[in-house]
């Protein structure tokens, strides 16, 4: 009697359970999801930050707003002396690597060195007040430059037009910001990750490796280079052009560049290896760039070695940054081109500037918003669109060398532009004489810590199509184009994301010793599997379209082989369990599969049951009538009392 007493209060405890799994409320409808996503969208932060509701007071809720879309007025009333004393010092050991490094990156962009240190004021002033990062520096990267110079050169030839080449980078630099703050708005953010982390390894090696190709022509002092990207263009070019120089009795060939390029190149790598060596001589390879332009310049200008055949920049245009408004262009054939190229370099510099950001935050322990870093990031390059500038990002190289200068906050980025500033109005005009081998040289020293050969390893080692996306990207930018190459990334990517979406895992579990845990045979050999009864788990987030067909057959097949395994046992399936724990969704596709799955296991006289389906998955399922028509007797809180019911009512051993 008393047993008895004890299984009705379980049955009623379980049929209890059973009834939370079904009359779960109702998820909200459509229009208050849309509603929902309204209002995360226009207030991502909740009222807290955006309109603090805490406080009644109209000038509160505009301070609070103020704070959130310009966080400086957030650290500024603790800002103190000594942090700006590692700020400034921070700032000017920036400004010595920015300088010469900007004037490179312009040349590789193939505009005006004027334009890349513009590029390194009205960005880095407009990002100090905006961003939420402490330590990243702004200014024109090698990555950007390269793509901007391969992309738009298929639209406007530089030699040929370099006014019209110009004004169309400051149109493709307007649509990066553009498409940037749209992504900072509407918090779009998926969309730069479509970048994964190993094509990112990747396309970064790649792009790299054709970069310092590239610097072959400075470095060797080629006046006739190609425009094409690919590695085996730019080698041939070389080689034709260099050839043509050599034997050509009218334009000879200087050696000069070449001993100069490679003298400094060898200088500015021994520094970056002290530097890394010991960590107080930081400052050591930030100032070595500064220090190889000034050298190479005396050492041109007095030997006048420009005039025998040593390439140099020549006039640079001082003064601060001019307004490029009037040289937007907004009409005529190439518009749809340069949003297309925007939008590419926008997903480029946002990727490349979280992960610089993300890794340094990490170090120093603080959250980095990633919304508003797109929207910083984005008002940042409109405005430099309008100012001269062309797409400015995050670098790394001048990152690790802020965070290694003891930088505080983004005064720094301040400092750094200050500097610049001060440059262009007093010591402009000294770079005439500067070789362009030094910038090449320059560039070069930049790229080892693009190629990153420790994470490709480590890629390959924990997950082998992941390393195919690094793989295809840094070939497809390496022998094709940068176009492909990041098409080759982004396709690989989706189509490991298709493949496991269209074969999701489905699991036969077990009840693991001595436990109620229900694990996968696979994984865990020691797990004891219930004669007579299935369990199974889908491992997909969503039953769908995609995915529904195989999953029922998968399903279907394990019950025929169970059953040939268990005619031997003199024993067949009765009981099918599916756990839907891991199911967040199902679709009209789906939920046909399921009827077709319950009407195959009937008609071999199975029973279905379910465990813990999610939310929105129960209330589809009611209201197809799925639940009605497999009884809600067949519908659990847990596998352990699913098996439990189906062992009780004798329909294992039917």
């Amino acid at each position: 009697m008393r047993e008895q007493r004890v299984l009705h209060i379980e049955d009623t405890s379980q049929i209890e359970r059973s009834r939370w799994v079904l009359d779960s409320p109702n998820p909200p409808p459509l229009w208050k999801k849309l509603l929902c996503f309204i209002k995360e969208t226009l207030l991502p932060h909740g009222n807290k930050l955006w309109f603090c509701s805490n406080k009644k007071s109209f000038q509160s809720h505009a301070l609070c707003f103020l704070q959130s879309l310009f966080p400086i007025l957030v650290w500024l009333k603790d800002y103190t002396a000594s942090k700006f004393k590692d700020d400034l010092l921070a700032g000017l050991t920036l400004a010595s690597l920015c300088i010469p490094q900007s004037i490179g990156y312009a040349s590789l962009a193939k505009v005006d060195p004027q334009y890349g240190l513009y590029t390194s004021i009205v960005p880095p002033l407009i990002y100090a007040v905006m961003g939420s990062s402490r330590d990243i520096a702004i200014g024109p990267v090698a990555v950007v430059s390269m793509l901007l110079s391969s992309l738009v050169t298929k639209v406007i030839d530089p030699v040929a037009n370099p006014h019209a080449y110009r004004d169309f980078v400051f149109t493709v630099t307007f649509f990066t910001g553009i498409f940037q703050v749209g992504f900072g708005i509407f918090r779009l953010g998926f969309l730069v990750d479509f970048l994964s982390h190993a094509a990112l390894v990747g396309f970064m090696a790649g792009a790299a490796i054709i970069i310092g190709l590239q610097q072959l022509k400075g470095l060797l002092g080629i006046t006739h280079f190609t425009t094409k990207t690919d590695a085996v263009s730019v080698l041939v070019s070389v080689y034709k052009s260099l050839h043509q120089q050599i034997t050509s009795s009218e334009e000879k060939w200087s050696p000069m560049n070449f001993v100069l390029g490679c003298s400094f190149l060898i200088f500015l790598l021994v520094t970056r290896f002290i530097g890394r060596r010991n960590k107080k001589l930081f400052w050591l390879p930030a100032i070595a760039p500064l220090l190889s332009v000034i050298l190479s310049t005396l050492i041109v200008y007095l030997s006048k070695a420009d005039k025998q055949g040593v390439n140099v920049i020549k006039h640079v245009k001082g003064g601060l940054n001019q307004s490029s408004v009037h040289q937007l262009q907004f009409h005529g054939q190439n518009v749809g081109q340069a949003a297309k190229i925007g939008l590419v370099c926008a997903v480029i510099a946002l990727t490349e500037a979280m992960a610089v950001g993300r890794s340094f935050a990490s170090i120093k322990g603080y959250q980095l918003d990633g919304n508003r870093e797109m929207l910083s990031m984005g008002i940042m390059n409109v405005a430099g669109s309008l100012t001269s500038c062309y797409v400015a990002t995050g670098s790394f190289s001048r990152t690790a060398v802020n965070f290694s200068a003891g930088c505080q906050t983004a005064v720094s980025n301040i400092v750094m532009a200050v500097t610049v500033i001060l440059f262009l109005q007093l010591f402009a005009r000294l770079l005439y004489y500067t070789p362009m081998a030094i910038l090449a040289s320059i560039i070069l020293s930049a790229l080892p810590g693009l190629i990153d050969l420790n994470e490709a390893r480590y890629i390959w080692k924990v997950d082998k199509l992941d390393f195919l996306a690094c793989i295809g990207a840094f070939f497809g930018v390496l022998f094709a184009s940068v176009e492909i190459g990041l098409l080759v990334a982004v396709t690989i990517s989706f189509a490991k994301i298709l493949i496991q979406s269209i074969r999701p895992g489905v699991e036969i579990l077990g009840r693991v010793p001595r436990t109620e845990a229900f694990c996968d045979v696979t994984q865990y050999p020691m797990a004891i599997s219930t004669p007579g009864i299935v369990v199974i788990r889908i491992s997909s987030g969503s039953l769908c379209f995609a995915n529904a067909n195989f999953v029922k057959e998968r399903i279907l097949k394990w019950v025929v082989e169970e059953d040939e395994i268990q005619e031997i046992a003199k024993g067949n399936v009765r009981a099918i369990i599916m756990d839907m724990t891991n199911l967040m969704n199902v679709d009209t596709s789906g939920i046909l599969a399921l009827e077709e799955l319950h009407k195959r296991l009937l008609s071999r006289g199975v029973e279905l049951a379910m465990v813990n389906p999610r939310w929105l998955v129960i209330h589809k399922l009611k209201l197809a009538h799925f639940v009605d028509k497999i009884g809600k007797q067949w519908v659990f809180l847990t596998v352990g009392e699913a098996v439990d019911a189906c062992l009780s009512s004798k329909i294992a051993t039917a």
